[in-house]
């Protein structure tokens, strides 16, 4: 009886994993709308950015949990924007959160705006480029102190940038 309860757990967690992400890369350009310091067109974009950078930073896309590089940086230096460069997050701040994304429990003075994002039927709070406008990830009230927030951030939305934090 507990190995089929167990098939249809799993079967059905797996079910919803891939109807979310099958709604990957289904949306058109949604980054923060407004007027941004920097700013390019969407062809500018796409020849700036990776494919899944640009689907992430301007279409609100999530990459896959474990998939970046940066989950496993902990050099000490700064984690930039991917689209424009501006400094976001201080390695100071980074923690591992067990999530499978770079989570941080502070951005930079001035780096990141927020808004509230209401897909997937469930209310977030999004975090984007202040600069450029780029999606980053979602800021959660489950981090460490002392902020007790976890912004849990796309790897590929950021670059890091050795040297002093």
């Amino acid at each position: 009886m507990s190995n089929r309860r167990e098939f249809l757990t799993v079967a059905g967690v797996a079910t919803g994993a891939a109807a979310l992400f099958a709604f990957r890369g289904a949306r058109p350009a949604m980054a923060a709308t407004g007027k941004f310091e920097f700013q390019l067109s969407d062809a500018e974009w796409r020849k700036r950015l990776s494919p899944e950078a640009y689907r992430v930073l301007r279409q609100e896309d999530t990459e896959y949990p474990f998939t970046s590089p940066l989950l496993k940086e902990h050099r000490a230096g700064t984690f930039i924007c991917a689209g424009c460069a501006l400094p976001l997050f201080s390695s100071k701040t980074k923690f591992d959160s067990g999530t499978g994304w770079p989570s941080f429990w502070q951005p930079l003075p001035h780096a990141v705006a927020t808004h509230t994002d209401s897909t997937l039927g469930m209310t977030r709070t999004e975090v984007h480029c202040r600069r450029c406008g780029g999606h980053l990830g979602h800021v959660f009230d489950d981090g460490p102190q002392p902020t007790g927030l976890r912004y849990c951030m796309n790897g590929v939305a950021l670059k890091f940038a050795p040297g002093h934090a």
